[in-house]
């Protein structure tokens, strides 16, 4: 079991809602829920930071894997966060590290992985990270490693 995680240690913050829809029979977040708010964080992250529509670049990030482990459960109308950092980048790929927290809390509820690899947005084969998606990735994996974040 990795070790609960800081908000320290994520360079970057993203503010997600939780809605009425996203708790269960038992009163919490359900756990399916969690890889939206990793989806939503990454791409509103990378829309901000790349000042562009992702959609419309020549190559788009496919999730091809993920994976979320939980501490503690959160509910409607808890206001949370993801922190995000940048654990490996690769040609092609980017591996990203997130955590979920309670807005003010330091320690996470969750922390969850998500593997982003660059496909043509037509042929859908591989290709190379886009050069404005590559920039913003590179400063965020520049923190991660600064903070010691692993």
């Amino acid at each position: 079991m990795p070790n609960q995680p800081t908000r320290a240690a994520f360079p970057v913050l993203r503010a997600v809602p939780t809605r009425w829809s996203d708790n269960d029979h038992y009163g919490h977040v359900n756990n399916v829920v969690y890889y939206s708010y990793f989806d939503t964080a990454v791409n509103g992250w990378l829309i901000d930071a790349t000042g562009c529509d992702i959609r419309d670049l020549p190559a788009i990030g496919l999730v091809v894997e993920t994976s979320c482990q939980f501490f503690r459960p959160v509910g409607f109308p808890d206001p949370l966060e993801v922190g995000l950092a940048v654990d490996r980048l690769g040609h092609s790929s980017v591996v990203y590290r997130l955590a979920v927290f309670r807005h003010g809390d330091a320690d996470a509820v969750a922390v969850g992985r998500f593997v982003h690899v660059y496909v043509d947005s037509t042929t859908r084969r591989k290709c190379e990270i886009p050069p404005v998606i590559r920039t913003a990735l590179e400063l965020v994996a520049e923190k991660s490693a600064a903070e010691g974040s692993h």
